[in-house]
């Protein structure tokens, strides 16, 4: 990644990301793979925190393969005063979740550059790795040639580092270099490169003790002027005659070079990398100094990592992750900058509110940018299936209960919006790991919508999760209903059945109709149940007013209204667009889900209890109505005069 840094100045500011005339930036170059694990949460990359579970980079130990996550802890909010630019070379399936992070997160004075990992592996695929972060841990060697050519100073960081201090500080650092000077470097802080750990351990050569990459300063500029492709890959090619692999990836070799060209690093304080290895002397740095900078969680163990004072550094980072990530929004000191992109817009919108407005808080919970982190814990993606079904659904905190049920009960693919503080993200992130069904699971993926206002916006969350969803087909579900142990295996061969017995209707979308017996008889009618416990095979239902199914649809189907907030009508609108779009309705005579009880939500008690909340409500419908018969004409009559 990177970021820039410079004299805080308003006319320094317009110009803060063009390296032509703006002063040095901090860059910030994470390296990792797209396989994003457990950090704070596992599996995803955000300006928060660093890793939990399996991060980026274990050194001096034999760990299992684990996927290495991008993105590492920067800063406290309050304490960054200038732009920063990150360089995240990603995967596919990594650049989606950073995107989305970015994008709805909606930090001021940040800037996201992006590379394909893919383009950058055969240029290190040649060099044999022991370390369990494959490919991905030797990119570092050609960022200088991978990164643009006017960019001259990056700070590159491991993804398991917690930033303690402003990193404009160890941007301050590059000052300290002589003319001679390209890299620098915190010393390791263990006895690796002695080769003294165990017998017969031969490490790859190293000045002294060595040098720990998992905090850089790299002047590109001098690096490529110095050739630094040519004598890396003959330090790494002479290396290897002798040596059977690298153990510790790109560091082996950077610690060739050094080995051989000792005047090209700047030794750093060691204070700018404590490393938690498993071997660690960093308590020699730690205990002579007045204030720790940086905290390398480089054990395979990370957070779990045996020490004496880990618990100390393990709050340090527990207390920044359940901050309230809303904080770095709000740029009340610093750099005047560009707003984020769209944050001008809904600033606009949300200036023209009325305030006095009865329903204010319905109009002011439709404009939120809600904060995402898709694909929150490990997940593996179904392989791909002609007729393959996703369970998608949202739920609170209240409901992560039906988890483990429901995933006894649909071994299929799922994808759940979860709408959660940044506390509670880190108390589903344990209850995952304490549960033995859940953690078991890799086909669910869980996104993470971070809490912001009173009503709970249903709608946004189905979208969330629907948009991740990765199968042709999505059962939209919520998160009180348990499906029939044999339903994914029967909607699996209901829809291959269909589109083989009626290839005419191949081009028309068939969402199947799902069941409940509810206190509320319109919202289900439809249905026949009473023809349904006799059927045999599908047959076809007619829309009609306040019909809430739960239905299978092609994954492309219409999203959600988010106008709908809190309780009411929410999924009733989505079934209407559906119904106008020409969807066609059946029932499947052996597909059911049980709805269990539950205590009511606050926005259904808020309905029951507030005619105020009921007048909204209604005002939403009615908007709803116009927005029809704008977009469908007469076909839309028969919503007007049938839904109330």
């Amino acid at each position: 990644m990177e970021g820039r840094l410079g004299p805080c100045t308003r006319a320094q500011s317009q110009s803060a990301f063009r390296p032509s005339d703006a002063p040095p930036g901090l860059q910030l170059l994470p390296k990792g793979r797209g396989r994003l694990p457990g950090i704070f949460p596992n599996r995803a990359a955000s300006l928060k925190g660093p890793g939990g579970r399996g991060a980026a980079r274990g050194r001096e130990s034999d760990a299992p393969k684990r996927p290495p996550l991008i993105g590492s802890s920067l800063t406290c909010p309050s304490r960054r005063k200038n732009p920063l630019h990150f360089h995240l070379v990603t995967d596919t399936m990594a650049r989606n979740i950073l995107e989305m992070l970015f994008h709805t997160w909606m930090v001021p004075a940040v800037r996201v550059s992006f590379y394909d990992a893919e383009e950058l592996k055969p240029q290190v695929s040649w060099i044999p790795n022991k370390h369990y972060s494959g490919l991905y841990g030797l990119m570092k060697l050609v960022l200088p040639a991978t990164l643009p050519p006017d960019l001259a100073r990056v700070i590159v960081l491991d993804t398991d580092v917690t930033f303690a201090s402003d990193i404009a500080e160890l941007w301050a650092l590059f000052a300290h270099f002589s003319d001679k000077q390209v890299i620098g470097l915190v010393e390791n802080q263990s006895d690796w490169y002695l080769g003294n750990l165990w017998r017969n351990h031969r490490p790859w050569p190293a000045l002294g003790r060595g040098f720990n990459t998992g905090v850089i300063l790299l002047r590109l500029d001098r690096l490529r002027q110095a050739g630094w492709e040519q004598m890396w890959k003959l330090t790494a090619t002479r290396e290897l005659l002798t040596l059977p692999a690298t153990s510790l990836a790109d560091q082996d070799i950077f610690n060739a070079v050094i080995k051989e060209h000792p005047r090209l690093v700047q030794p750093l304080p060691c204070v700018w990398n404590v490393q938690l290895s498993d071997h660690t002397l960093a308590e020699r740095c730690y205990s002579e100094a007045s204030d720790l900078k940086v905290i390398h969680w480089n054990s395979p163990k990370k957070l779990r990592v045996k020490n004496k004072h880990v618990d100390h550094f393990r709050n340090l980072y527990l207390t920044f992750l359940e901050y309230d990530g809303n904080l770095l929004r709000r740029e009340l000191f610093g750099c005047p900058s560009p707003p984020p992109p769209g944050a001008e817009q809904v600033q606009r919108a949300l200036a023209q509110l009325d305030e006095e407005d009865a329903c204010f808080e319905f109009r002011q919970q439709q404009l939120t940018v809600h904060r995402v982190h898709v694909t929150f814990l490990p997940h593996e993606p179904p392989p791909p299936q002609p007729h393959d079904v996703t369970l998608v659904a949202q739920l609170s905190m209240d409901r992560l209960q039906m988890l483990e049920a429901l995933c006894r009960h649909w071994p299929g693919p799922m994808s759940l919006a979860l709408y959660l503080t940044d506390a509670e993200a880190q108390q589903f992130l344990r209850f995952v790991e304490a549960s033995a069904v859940l953690s078991a699971r890799q086909n669910v993926a869980y996104h993470v919508v971070y809490r912001e206002g009173p009503l709970y916006p249903v709608n946004q969350l189905r979208n969330v999760a629907l948009a991740q969803a990765l199968t042709p087909y999505v059962f939209l579900s919520d998160i009180d209903f348990l499906p029939a142990y044999s339903l994914y295996d029967y909607l699996r061969w209901a829809w291959g059945g269909r589109e083989r017995n009626a290839p005419s209707l191949s081009s028309v979308p068939c969402p199947i109709l799902f069941h409940r017996y509810h206190e509320w008889p319109q919202g289900h009618a439809p249905t026949d149940y009473a023809r349904w416990r006799e059927a045999q095979t599908p047959y076809r239902v007619q829309w009609a007013a306040d019909y809430e199914p739960y239905v299978v649809v092609p994954r492309d189907c219409p999203r959600y209204d988010p106008r709908f907030v809190g309780f009411g009508w929410n999924k009733v609108a989505h079934i209407v667009e559906l119904d106008a779009q020409e969807y066609e309705l059946l029932v499947l005579p052996e597909a059911f889900a049980i709805h269990l009880p539950h205590a009511p939500s606050l926005d259904i008690s808020r309905f029951r209890s507030s005619p105020t909340y009921r007048d909204c409500l209604q005002a939403l419908k009615d908007e709803f109505h116009q927005d029809l018969s704008r977009h469908y004409g007469a076909a839309a009559l028969k919503y007007l005069t049938g839904w109330g």
